[in-house]
């Protein structure tokens, strides 16, 4: 997981129903710091843990599509740097940066060149932080220095789907009107074609998405990603209807998770319901038109590649064959990335 030679020590409790995970506490996540070729961790319980050795077996090779890191608007649980370091001690392929407000290109170019070995890459969320469908910010990324910027999320924290059937909603923006993309979407889509980029359905509805792919894909888009379709109401039906449509679909790992308790501390639980609905829409529509991501970054949730070794297990346990997870977390991401599978 880090540029050295360690692990991040994880507790995990059996429990009715599912699998508390401790992760690092609130205050002090995972403190890492580089001495030489070794990496370090200041652990809960203030122990200095050095040189433990990663099993580099389950992750190797695997990317993440979807990881949230700080700096951020929200406290987030380790920064770039730490997570490439964990990333790349784990045997990882490739990060892909997430931030709901910002670009991640810049940085993750920055994380590339201070720890070296694995693929990092980042992309821009449409947002209204950065103006919104704004096809001039896709154009900027894509001349920054070392073209890490490969992905264009749509709206996801200020997507109608989302601010909109909220009570007493804010400001969002809206990609479908009357049944159509709206016109704003005419030149990303071009930008995103012309530059072999990935879409990203962001917090779009599945109603919408369905709407939003074919106009993609006739504009010339290649790469399409429904953004936690599960999580965001779509249904099996859809899920094939995306799949027929040359999507790929995404399943995070937090969509699976019960929130922390505060009042007494436990940690995130699995949903063991909800896994099998994500197994059973893997064996139905074909892990071929699937790929499994983190989505970690949240404090008091598991780190990155705890959650990704914790979902391939879980998969497994409900059917997946070592073949469908070798896809979705392995061939279908770097696929999408323009990396050899």
């Amino acid at each position: 997981m880090a540029s050295g030679s360690l692990s991040v020590l994880v507790v995990v409790v059996f429990i009715a129903g599912g699998i508390a995970v401790a992760t690092p506490p609130t205050q002090q996540a995972a403190n890492l710091s580089r001495s030489g070729s070794s990496t370090h961790i200041t652990h809960p319980a203030g122990r200095h843990v050095k040189g433990m050795k990663t099993d580099t077996n389950v992750l190797a090779g695997v990317i993440d599509f979807h990881a949230h890191t700080g700096p951020d608007v929200e406290p987030r649980l380790v920064n770039d740097l730490q997570l490439v370091r964990l990333a790349k001690q784990a045997g990882m392929r490739a990060i892909v940066l997430k931030s709901h407000f910002m670009p991640t290109a810049d940085r993750a170019e920055l994380a590339m060149e201070e720890v070296g070995g694995i693929e990092v890459f980042g992309g821009i969320v449409l947002n209204r932080s950065i103006g919104g469908l704004n096809a001039e910010a896709i154009t900027r990324m894509l001349q920054l220095d070392g073209h890490r910027g490969k992905i264009v999320w749509l709206p996801t924290v200020d997507a109608e789907h989302i601010v909109g059937n909220a009570p007493g909603h804010r400001p969002f923006i809206s990609v479908v009107k009357d049944g159509k993309p709206v016109a704003e979407l005419d030149e990303i889509f071009k930008i995103i074609a012309k530059n072999n980029l990935v879409l990203e359905t962001g917090h779009s509805g599945p109603e919408e998405s369905l709407i939003l792919i074919p106009a993609a894909k006739a504009a010339g888009v290649t790469k399409i990603l429904v953004t936690h379709a599960m999580a965001l109401g779509a249904t099996v039906d859809q899920l094939k209807q995306m799949a027929a449509m040359g999507a790929i679909i995404e399943c995070c790992w937090l969509g699976y998770l019960t929130k922390p308790d505060a009042k007494t501390g436990a940690g995130p639980v699995e949903i063991a319901a909800k896994l099998d609905e994500c197994a059973q829409a893997i064996h139905v529509v074909g892990a071929q038109h699937f790929l499994i991501s983190s989505d970690m970054g949240l404090k008091n949730y598991p780190l990155h590649t705890d959650a990704m070794k914790a979902f391939m297990a879980a998969l497994k346990a409900r059917g997946i064959s070592n073949a469908e997870i070798d896809l979705m977390t392995r061939k279908n991401p770097a696929k999408l990335l323009g990396l050899v599978p």
